[in-house]
């Protein structure tokens, strides 16, 4: 079981995406405590995943990546590591990827995500949308490689959520992800 770093209600309304969390103390307190909470409830460790952003809070004063990396020490969590997630925030927020690896710990780890993203061209810039619509990115392909050798193999899962291919696409992207594994 699992879930995503971040939110999508409040006050009985309910939001259609998954949005970015001001990264502080308090909100780490509080969502440790909510994880605490789900899984005292189902009697099972879940795993959480890392978001793909596009805004960032002016409050936040801890790095996403240690943000998250924080968790499993916190709640007791483990992680569901979206390589395409990393890729697509790194991109949209200039981090760098090993930034974010560095600091993850592989034993917390349970799962792997790969997909593909859209790219967008605004008057303010570029931006990566997280939308499962594409095959995996050859960059993101490279970084999923590179998260194995600091990981080690991982049970891995390719999300296509649109636009959703012919069967032989799919069996070819599931072969490459085993060809790196």
């Amino acid at each position: 079981m699992s879930d995503h770093l971040s939110w999508s209600s409040i006050g009985g309304n309910y939001l259609h995406d998954l949005l970015p969390l001001p990264y502080t103390q308090a909100t780490l307190n509080h969502f440790s405590d909510k994880v605490k909470a789900t899984q005292d409830f189902l009697g099972r460790q879940i795993l959480i995943e890392n978001p793909s952003s596009y805004l960032q809070f002016s409050v936040s004063n801890i790095p996403e990546w240690e943000f998250f990396a924080s968790l499993p020490s916190l709640c007791g969590c483990g992680l569901l590591l979206d390589v395409n997630n990393i890729y697509v925030s790194c991109v949209n927020h200039h981090y760098q990827a090993n930034d974010y690896l560095g600091v993850i710990d592989k034993a917390d780890v349970g799962e792997i995500h790969l997909a593909g993203y859209t790219e967008k061209h605004l008057p303010q810039g570029r931006i990566l949308i997280d939308d499962h619509s594409k095959k995996v990115s050859d960059e993101v392909w490279d970084l999923y490689q590179t998260t194995l050798q600091k990981m080690g193999n991982k049970p891995t899962l390719i999300e296509w959520d649109t636009d959703i291919p012919d069967l032989s696409i799919l069996l070819d992207e599931a072969e490459k992800a085993q060809a790196v594994l």
